[in-house]
């Protein structure tokens, strides 16, 4: 409760920081009523790989494995006076050889109030950003994880009370020319974002925004509550028209590690850990973009340990398959291990050829040199419509990350029709 009310007193005091702004006549001249989305259409097929430790707990005993998915995205908003509604909506079906599925879910929703324009208040579901990495983020405490493969992909948002409180200082001539801050309140309960941590806590989060000579720098903290308490920092500068630099660090204290070893043995360790990354965004003459990353999971297996899951299962033991099974979420998830490189290149239009986009991305796994490479085509020269085509190539050694998963490769085709 005392948390509860120093974040309330937080929204409270700054409102008189950002009574220094003046009235704003183009926030009003938008259409009160906005709609859109996407209607996307995605097949893809999979060649599994039949030595690899997720075939085998999975048990699928097929080489390929095709799947049809349709997701229907939809985004709303009204606007009356200074109160405006934010909705976003996504629904999917999808169907393979295996099964078939439904889901549904609002990834925002919530109702933003802005008396001001150095002042705004957000009450609902949202999905916030924190962070300046492209394919991680280890600042993004109070949002769900990006996925690498794909990090345009919409992210479910979480339930909180939010504001904004922003000062401009661009014209005292200083070094500093806007501060921003972003106070946060996300309950967790039976029925609120069950899935963020322990319940029954009030957990409050805050970002300190700060573009000084001409770098962007957050300082971003959650205090302990369902998580243990975590602070970092990232920043962002252009050294040139075509070069970027950004980085972000985190330390996060009081993460639970579950892990098995080469015995069979479940154990958990709960420590402090420190994560970071360091990458660059480079535009070249011709117009291709390089993404460069290096990130360091502070929370990730060791190689070994990795190696210890893969040797459980293949043991064959049908008891220790049952364990590795049981704990498999935690190492199959992406990028469980520590220390990984991102590298993406895109190139616009090449060879004249209008609205098309050429990309190939690859992930790899610095400890153990396994990667997944993905080339990629993109066309957008029919209004309102992008098609993709892109395949994907997970390789390494045995018991590697990448070498281990189920997919050996993959090839996938999507039609989104926007609206």
């Amino acid at each position: 409760m005392k948390r509860a009310l120093a974040g309330l007193a937080c929204l409270l005091a700054a409102t008189a920081w950002a009574e220094d702004f003046k009235f704003d006549a183009a926030e009003f001249d938008k259409q009160p009523f906005e709609f859109g989305g996407y209607l996307e259409l995605k097949t893809d097929r999979s060649w599994l790989r039949r030595d690899g430790s997720f075939y085998k707990l999975n048990g699928l005993a097929r080489d390929t494995l095709d799947r049809n998915t349709a997701t229907l995205k939809l985004n709303a908003k009204y606007t009356q006076g200074i109160a405006s509604l934010k909705l976003s909506a996504a629904a999917e079906q999808r169907r393979d050889q295996l099964i078939s599925e439904r889901s549904s879910r609002f990834d925002e929703a919530y109702v933003s109030f802005k008396p001001d324009p150095g002042l705004t208040v957000d009450i609902g579901k949202q999905a916030l950003k924190w962070g300046k990495g492209y394919a991680w983020n280890p600042v993004g405490f109070v949002e769900r994880m990006k996925d690498p493969n794909d990090v345009e992909l919409a992210r479910e948002g979480y339930t909180m009370l939010a504001a904004d409180f922003i000062r401009n200082f661009a014209d005292d001539g200083g070094d500093l020319k806007t501060v921003a801050f972003t106070p946060v309140l996300l309950p967790v309960g039976a029925q609120t974002n069950q899935d963020f941590g322990q319940p029954n806590h009030l957990n409050v989060a805050a970002k300190l925004y700060l573009l000084y000579r001409d770098t962007d720098i957050d300082f971003t903290w959650l205090g302990q509550g369902s998580r243990g308490s975590r602070f970092g920092i990232d920043f962002s500068r252009n050294l040139s028209s075509a070069l970027e630099i950004h980085g972000e660090w985190a330390r996060l204290q009081d993460v639970e590690q579950r892990r098995i070893d080469a015995a069979g043995n479940i154990s958990s360790e709960v420590g402090d850990a420190t994560s970071y990354l360091l990458g660059l965004r480079y535009l070249t003459e011709n117009d291709t973009t390089w993404i460069a990353e290096y990130y360091r999971n502070g929370s990730g297996y060791t190689e070994s340990q990795l190696t210890d899951f893969h040797r459980v299962v293949d043991s064959g033991n049908p008891a220790l398959l049952a364990r590795a099974r049981q704990i498999s979420p935690a190492y199959g998830r992406a990028n469980a291990g520590e220390r990984y490189l991102y590298l993406r290149a895109s190139q616009k239009e090449p060879f004249d050829i209008v609205y098309f986009t050429p990309s190939i991305t690859l992930i790899g796994n610095l400890a153990d040199r396994s990667y997944s490479l993905s080339p990629e085509l993109l066309y957008t020269g029919v209004t309102n419509l992008d098609l993709r085509l892109r395949a994907t190539w997970l390789h390494g050694g045995e018991h590697s990350e990448f070498g281990e998963k189920q997919n050996a490769r993959k090839l996938e085709l999507m039609a989104r029709y926007y609206f």
